[in-house]
């Protein structure tokens, strides 16, 4: 037995009903329509990850020069707010 219960045989006449019903060329033309929207599924998501890293860059930045200049003041940054934190509140 084959995949899932299925013999070689039964894939084979799978295969032959297939071909007598689509034909040689048209089986051509949708493996290759098939495989020019795979090539664009994967160009396009390497596409939106590379735009997801550039925006996340510059948010990394802010929040890295915001907290240098914390530190360096002394003073205590809400991160929720990025407003200065009360010093009374602990």
């Amino acid at each position: 037995m084959g995949v899932g219960g299925i013999g070689i045989w039964q894939l084979l006449i799978i295969l032959l009903i297939v071909v007598l019903l689509f034909g040689t060329k048209r089986l051509k033309s949708i493996g290759s329509d098939l495989g020019n929207a795979v090539k664009g599924f994967r160009s396009a998501m390497s596409e939106a990850d590379k735009s997801a890293d550039e925006d996340e860059d510059p948010k990394r930045l802010d929040a890295a020069k915001s907290e240098q200049a914390s530190e360096s003041s002394g003073s205590t940054v809400d991160p929720t707010s990025g407003k200065p934190a009360d010093k009374t509140q602990v």
